[in-house]
This record gives C-alpha cells, sequence and structure tokens, in this order.
C-alpha cells in the first residue's frame, strides 16, 4: 500500500511544490461564485522529512457537517505532528460552497458525496469531485473522510469502511471509535471512488450537522493520531494505551421508525443497550392524549438519533447496531465515553 518511491521526492498540490519537511496552505483554483469572488480549495500540507505513507484528510464534504473542521483544526496544533513521517494533506472545507450557505447541498443541489469521481467537464459538483480527486486522493496512500449525522440527527463516533479491504480492520480498530460498521460504498462517493483507485478510506460518523460536538471532536483527533501512530507516521507513546478504547463491529445495523405521526418523547439516549421490543421513545398526538410507543426492531446499541421531536408516519429515528454480544458493545461504549470525559488532561479548546 505504501508509495515511498513518491514520498521520497518533493510533492506537488495544485501547481505548488512542497519540500520535505515543510508545513505550507496550497488554496486550490474551483469555479468561482456568480459575483466573480475566487473561491479555492484549502490543502494544509504537511511533508515529513522522512519517507512515510501519505494521509489524507476531508471534512465537510456535506457543506453543514462542521465537525470535520473542528477535528483538523485541532489536529494542526498537536505536538505530535512535529516528527511527521510521509505526508498529511488535510482539507478541512471540501464543499466551500455548501459550507457558506449552511447547507448540505451545493448551489445546485447536488449532493457531492454523490458524485464522484467527477469530470472537468460537468456539473460544479463533478467539478469540485474532480479537483480533489486529481490533487489530494490520487497519490495518497489512505484517506479519512469525517462526517456527522444530518440535518436533525445525531451520530455516536463510529467508523465505517469496507473492512474486507486488506488491512483496514486493523486500521479501523487503530482510529478507536467504540463501534466499527462494515460498510458497502456507495456509488458516487468519495470512499467508492478513492476504493476504486486503490486508495481505502475510512469514513468517521459523529454528532450531527452545524454544530460543535467536543466528545466527537476529541475522538476524531485521537483516532485520527491512532491511525498515524498505527501507519508509523507519527511516535507511538505510553498514553495510547491507556487512552485507547477498543471498538467493537457491529454485525448488521436496523432502523426504528415511527408508526404514526406526532410528538416524539426520548427514552434512550446514544449509546444506550437495548433489548428488543425495548420502548425507545414515546409519540403523542398534540391534540389529544393519545401515546404510542417506539419499539426497538432488535438487541443492540443505538448509534443514532433524530433530534426534533415533530416527527411523520414512516421517519426513521432511531438507528441500532447489532452485535454478538451486546453486553461487550455496551462495555466499549462506556470505556470509551469515560476516557474523553471532561477533565481528562488535554483542556477543552471553545470552537464557537
Amino acid at each position: 500500500m505504501a508509495k515511498a518511491d513518491a514520498l521520497a521526492r518533493p510533492v506537488e498540490i495544485g501547481g505548488r511544490v512542497i519540500q520535505p519537511g515543510q508545513r505550507v496552505r496550497v488554496d486550490v483554483p474551483l469555479p468561482s461564485l456568480f459575483t466573480q469572488t475566487q473561491v479555492y480549495l484549502p490543502v494544509h500540507v504537511l511533508h515529513g522529512r522522512r519517507p512515510g505513507p501519505r494521509l489524507f484528510l476531508t471534512a465537510a464534504v456535506h457543506g453543514d457537517e462542521i465537525n470535520g473542521i473542528g477535528i483538523i483544526r485541532r489536529l494542526l496544533t498537536s505536538a505530535a505532528l512535529r516528527n511527521l513521517r510521509g505526508t498529511l494533506l488535510a482539507v478541512p472545507v471540501v464543499n466551500v460552497y455548501g459550507f457558506v450557505r449552511h447547507s448540505r447541498y451545493l448551489p445546485d443541489r447536488r449532493d457531492l458525496n454523490r458524485s464522484f469521481p467527477g469530470s472537468g467537464s460537468g456539473s460544479l459538483a463533478a467539478r469540485l469531485a474532480a479537483t480533489l480527486m486529481a490533487e489530494v486522493v490520487a497519490d495518497s496512500d489512505i484517506g479519512i473522510d469525517l462526517h456527522t449525522g444530518a440535518a436533525h440527527r445525531e451520530n455516536l463516533p463510529q467508523i465505517r469502511a469496507q473492512l474486507d479491504e486488506p488491512g483496514v480492520t486493523e486500521l479501523a480498530r487503530a482510529f478507536g471509535a467504540p463501534v466499527v460498521l462494515n460498510a458497502e460504498v456507495r456509488d458516487g462517493s468519495l470512499r467508492g471512488a478513492a476504493s476504486a483507485i486503490g486508495v481505502p478510506v475510512l469514513v468517521y460518523e459523529a454528532g450531527e450537522a452545524l454544530r460543535f460536538d467536543e466528545l466527537s471532536i476529541r475522538a476524531g483527533v485521537r483516532g485520527v493520531l491512532g491511525v498515524m501512530r498505527h501507519l508509523g507516521m507519527v511516535r507511538d507513546g505510553a498514553r495510547r494505551a491507556r487512552l485507547h478504547a477498543e471498538p467493537v463491529v457491529a454485525r448488521s445495523t436496523v432502523w426504528a421508525r415511527a408508526h404514526q405521526s406526532g410528538m416524539l418523547r426520548f427514552l434512550k439516549p446514544l449509546g444506550s443497550r437495548v433489548q428488543k421490543g425495548e420502548r425507545l421513545a414515546s409519540i403523542a398526538d398534540p391534540f389529544g392524549q393519545d401515546e404510542e410507543p417506539v419499539p426497538s426492531p432488535a438487541g443492540g446499541i443505538v448509534i443514532g438519533r433524530v433530534n426534533l421531536p415533530l416527527v411523520t408516519e414512516g421517519e426513521a429515528l432511531f438507528h441500532i447496531a447489532r452485535f454478538g454480544k451486546n453486553d461487550i458493545a455496551a462495555e466499549a461504549v462506556e470505556r470509551f465515553q469515560s476516557l474523553l470525559e471532561p477533565g481528562d488532561d488535554e483542556p477543552e479548546e471553545p470552537l464557537d
């Protein structure tokens, strides 16, 4: 998987040559706004003096998913990167067009994460996708794509990857999220396009859109550093074992859906262990006394849920991951949460 010969030479991003030991930001030109305002794809390039893998990090592929921006911002200040081996390419905002509009989508309502590998002569989404693939993804060895839940949905920190790809299971475990999902790639996704050219990608899902969540950010920073340690890009340390929670791999997932419309009263938070048939929430008629329970369709761990209390019939409400042994999965979630509670030796950094 390593491309040591490429990393032994200077790297070129956006027409700029970066020498070993340099740390620069390259602004790659993108199509301008209709106001003629120039738009750039910001790429932080940390090129180590010594050979090693090339890792890319991407955030805000969906423009309203901003936790990844906080992760990259904090990661770039980490002392662990001082003696970097290999190259780190960090793109804190991929979908700049959606980001400035607080939107998941591009101005033409296209989903960038369904537009890869893109085309230089296609739609705005296709052109942006093609630029990212050419400048960042194509010569990388591995990638980590940082996401959150969609609008009004929140995810427990989790890794999604194709675990049958060589070495991916070990990388997913090195990230240290409490839950790992063996997820097939979707057509048009960054993960799918990268995989097609031999670049495996881990997708980190945590938190919700348009919100900075401290636990999700701390877990993301530590997860990326865990992968970099596994790859030999940064030094290992005694703190690693103490701060690492061994994840568990889910066998499958299922959604609990609303059987009627109404107002949702939550009973189970993220990370809860539930039994099949156990009440997750209740849906009440806002104009009367009727109330219907929302039972769990399976035993497992709540890894995602809707946050908006006004729901319609058929809406997906709770995402349940199923495991071989739910008690072991619950213990993994509890260990993970205890490791990242406020008061740990890394102080919380305000992001708003």
